[in-house]
């Protein structure tokens, strides 16, 4: 049951340096004809999968903020055409980047439907934005918000990173400070993971590139939710702090394990047991829109085991855990049997805690998430997978 899509927008006015996700540079680039071949692909994917009510939208990238107000507008519109999420959504989300909203760019998302944003800020150091290769600056935010509110938008999310290359927890500490007295609504908050194909990674193999040590970007978190609860944000999933009722819905359709539409160059989606890729590159995505309808270069159909586990290390990142009574209805087995031996090894490390009915990270278990959700990779046994 499919109530949740995310849509793709690759343009970028500057690249960062940390960024893998699927984008290109803005300048000359076929940003109506791409716009038109999305159209194609949302109307070619409710025909063959038809779309319950939407109840989330999330409009990612790239920057779809770079779009400009005839570009926005025309992608709102296709949305709103062929998925007409209006009379049911609940949450209409876009990504922006601070610096590039107009009043006018922001009064026709407002009106088309979308009713929150998530500016991706990362720091309010100055220094440190232009390190991280980001184009705005402290100023551009705090007008950016403010320009945010003025067209009626009060359901905003900002994107901090902590670990930075020559980030301090004095830094950090300074940027939550500037953060918590903005008027925004939900936080979220990450450290920097250096990917392969980045100007990080590059200067990281030639030795160029200096981190904060371990210690100082776990004490960076430790600070980060301890600021967040006395603040009143409530940490929901590892990474995600929120104001009772602002909890990002359409992420939690990810950490639920629940299935979605994805458009647009690069992005997945996730249907009917089965998880795709669409091309990436742009011209390869327009291309095989124009010749079949649908820009699929990979289908994987997941098997049972593989869902078990989903649950488990998706469902492991919300603070209120894997419930135990939810994982039997959906699987038809109890969560003891599938991966007892898992959940008591990690609540011997003190990572995990079992809690009335659910499962769910202690807060050792937070800084180690990672480990923890690798002991539930690969260890379903054949027979658990095929037992009905």
């Amino acid at each position: 049951m499919v109530q949740a899509a995310y849509f793709h927008i690759p343009f970028c006015e500057q690249i960062c340096h940390y960024c893998d996700f699927n984008k290109v540079f803005l300048k000359n680039q076929p940003v109506d004809e791409y716009l038109d071949s999305m159209q194609k692909e949302m109307k070619n994917t409710i025909k063959k999968y038809p779309a319950d009510e939407l109840t989330t939208i999330f409009i990612g990238g790239g920057t779809p903020t770079a779009l400009n107000e005839k570009q926005m507008e025309k992608l709102l519109l296709a949305i709103n055409t062929e998925f007409n999420p209006l009379p049911s959504i609940h949450e209409y989300a876009v990504e922006a980047n601070p610096g590039d909203l107009s009043y006018e760019k922001l009064k026709i998302m407002r009106e088309l439907g979308v009713n929150r944003l998530s500016f991706g800020v990362q720091t309010f150091n100055d220094d440190l934005l232009q390190r991280i290769g980001r184009s705005h600056r402290k100023a551009d935010v705090l007008k950016s918000i403010e320009t945010a509110e003025k067209a009626g938008f009060d359901n905003i999310s900002i994107d901090l990173m902590y670990g930075l290359p020559g980030q301090t927890l004095s830094d950090f500490k300074e940027s939550l400070d500037i953060a918590f007295g903005l008027n925004v609504q939900h936080y979220s908050s990450y450290s920097l993971i250096v990917e392969p194909k980045t100007v990080f990674y590059n200067l990281m193999s030639k030795g160029r590139l200096t981190l904060p040590p371990q210690e100082e970007e776990a004490a960076m978190y430790e600070l980060l939710m301890e600021k967040m609860e006395c603040h009143g944000f409530h940490q929901y999933e590892i990474s995600n702090f929120a104001l009772p009722g602002y909890e990002s819905k359409h992420n939690l359709t990810y950490w639920n394990n629940e299935e979605y539409y994805g458009i647009g160059a690069g992005a997945h989606s996730y249907i009917g047991d089965v998880r795709r890729a669409n091309a990436g590159p742009l011209k390869k995505y327009m291309g095989m829109i124009e010749e079949s309808g649908f820009p699929y270069t990979n289908e994987h159909t997941v098997s049972r085991a593989e869902k078990m586990e989903e649950e488990l290390f998706l469902g492991l990142r919300k603070s209120s855990g894997v419930c135990k009574s939810q994982f039997g209805k959906k699987f038809g087995t109890s969560l003891e049997s599938v991966f007892g031996m898992q959940i008591k090894q990690q609540a011997e490390r003190e990572l995990l805690i079992e809690q009335n009915d659910s499962v769910k990270l202690t807060h050792k278990g937070k800084l180690l998430g990672n480990e923890v959700f690798q002991a539930f990779i690969g260890v379903i046994p054949e027979e658990a997978e095929s037992k009905e």
